[in-house]
């Protein structure tokens, strides 16, 4: 199941509540030297099966030391403001219609407001926007067309003290999306020129396009302003017995570029999904 249709089902959810895991005793023991994020879209079919609420999901991940559950919205965040929880990243636009048509701009725009403006009044940091796919227009075009758009709204964004951010994707899994190399993305950034758009750096989709994340990260970190995880390939867990990402090493060299903001970490338990979740808190707590 991907993303978009783990996002419908999570809607339709069951209500019933059970006692959350009890992890105060582990949530002491952490550094917390990077805020640590965590997406929903990724828990729906673990919560539906133990019939959990997303009120149990909250406090479970606020006992893992967890900051902010994201790619969400208002209705979420009233559930989640009781347990601490921001939304580093707000949900916004679709994936395969985005900024790379100029004929997309006017809604995506007046949407892109809208959840900037929803996201200030909360605090929140972040908003999630998307290149679009290709459907045969060149890469080229597609960036002008882009940072036509983008210019118009990223000045707003800024105004807000939100971030407009791009998340740069494969082109495997999601056939023919156009912002899907690190190049193309920073040259985005460049055109458009502005502190309120930058990219969604996906290590997991930027490995799938065959990228050295700690390579990008050292050279373009200053373009990046949000992360997200998942292992390398198959994006389930992100420990190095289940992939090839060492994200203790990402994570350091994350931290040594001087990086403020939240990495949000988007894979697909396999396991246990709690314990997944524990396991690569620790493992990105550097």
């Amino acid at each position: 199941m991907n993303r978009r249709d783990m996002m419908k089902s999570l809607a339709a959810m069951a209500t019933v509540s059970v006692v959350p895991h009890n992890l105060t005793a582990f949530a002491a023991a952490q550094k917390y030297g990077i805020k640590q994020s965590v997406c929903y879209w990724c828990y729906g079919g673990y919560l539906r099966n133990k019939k959990m609420t997303m009120e149990d999901f909250c406090a479970i991940c606020r006992d893992i030391g967890i900051l902010s559950i994201e790619l969400n919205g208002p209705n979420e965040w009233k559930i989640m403001k009781p347990y601490g929880l921001i939304s580093a990243m707000a949900s916004c636009g679709s994936i395969p219609n985005g900024y790379n048509r100029i004929e997309n701009h006017e809604k995506l725009i007046a949407d892109g407001k809208r959840m900037i403006d929803n996201a200030s009044e909360w605090g929140y940091p972040n908003v999630i926007c998307f290149s679009g796919n290709c459907n045969g227009m060149d890469k080229e075009e597609g960036l002008r067309n882009c940072a036509i758009g983008l210019r118009q709204i990223a000045p707003y964004a800024e105004s807000k003290n939100v971030t407009l951010c791009m998340e740069l994707l494969n082109s495997h899994g999601h056939k023919d999306y156009m912002c899907d190399q690190t190049d193309w993305a920073v040259r985005l950034v460049k055109e458009v020129d502005s502190p309120g758009f930058k990219i969604l750096y996906d290590i997991f989709h930027a490995a799938e396009m065959g990228e050295d994340p700690i390579k990008d990260i050292r050279e373009h970190h200053e373009c990046f302003g949000h992360y997200h995880t998942g292992g390398y390939p198959g994006r389930a867990e992100i420990d190095l017995d289940s992939q090839k990402l060492d994200y203790a090493a990402i994570m350091k060299e994350i931290a040594a570029t001087g990086y403020k903001g939240y990495v949000g970490q988007e894979f697909c338990p396999r396991r246990d999904a709690i314990q997944s979740l524990k396991e690569a808190f620790a493992i990105c707590d550097i």
